[in-house]
């Protein structure tokens, strides 16, 4: 009888062992105010974060309550293929931090969560400093009212609708960089660029603006759109779309666009 227990007792404890695969939906939460127990993570988050050979990584983010995430990103100006990822995410013992496993149980980026906000971490986890720190953030939808960085594609000139023509490579767009306060863009035919400030309460002010010279016999609307940008002087922003405006005199409306 005593070597049936001993038999029992070693095949529950190696029964036990083999179970040591991650389990996101196991995870102990710890005790007492943290981000994981008083904030409401889940969701969609965006930005275009820093790259050293391109012009941002566009970035969406969803995390979900099942402690799974999906990831998509895409390298601005240097391809138009989107990548796309899935796994499970993991809280640190403190509650604040997550980091991303991918399927193949590879763990991924890091991120410290706040209230409608994800912080990127460095390669020791820690937050990123300095001039460009807030280029490292990912930013909940419907929590977001920053206009830089992002892609704002034009919709409609002094109240006439605007789309993209068969034949033409590009949309009428403009994006505001956050750090070095310059503005690049096109006209649908014609590159753009500049500088911008951001001043008071949804004050905006672009200035020298200049422009490729090619002809653009089907973009009969450039001169009109490029003469909106010198015109406005404030904006209003409602969700991911955004309107510059020459005093009560709406000129523009434009559409975050994410992955194009």
């Amino acid at each position: 009888m005593v070597k049936v227990l001993r038999v029992i007792v070693l095949l529950v404890v190696i029964m036990s062992s083999c179970k040591t695969k991650y389990q996101p939906n196991k995870q102990q939460i710890p005790i007492g105010d943290n981000s994981q127990n008083a904030v409401d993570w889940n969701g969609i988050y965006r930005g275009l974060l820093p790259c050293a050979d391109c012009e941002g990584i566009l970035t969406e983010l969803e995390l979900h309550s099942d402690l799974t995430y999906e990831l998509s990103t895409q390298y601005q100006g240097a391809t138009d293929e989107i990548f796309k990822e899935k796994g499970v995410f993991k809280w640190d013992d403190a509650g604040r931090k997550i980091t991303l496993i991918t399927d193949g149980n590879q763990v991924n980026r890091q991120y410290q969560v706040g209230e409608n906000v994800l912080f990127s971490l460095d390669g020791d986890g820690n937050r990123i400093t300095g001039d460009l720190a807030e280029m490292f953030i990912l930013r909940k939808q419907g929590y977001d009212y920053s206009i830089t960085e992002k892609y704002w594609k034009l919709l409609t000139l002094n109240g006439k609708p605007i789309s993209k023509k068969d034949n033409q490579s590009r949309d009428a767009f403009f994006l505001l960089k956050n750090h070095s306060k310059k503005v690049n863009g096109n006209t649908g035919c014609n590159g753009i660029r500049g500088s911008y400030t951001l001043e008071g309460e949804n004050q905006i002010k672009f200035s020298q603006m200049l422009s490729t010279r090619m002809a653009c016999m089907d973009v009969p609307y450039e001169g009109e759109y490029l003469q909106a940008l010198e015109q406005a002087d404030h904006y209003s922003l409602s969700s991911d779309t955004l309107t510059l405006k020459s005093g009560d005199k709406p000129l523009a409306t434009f559409v975050a666009v994410w992955f194009r």
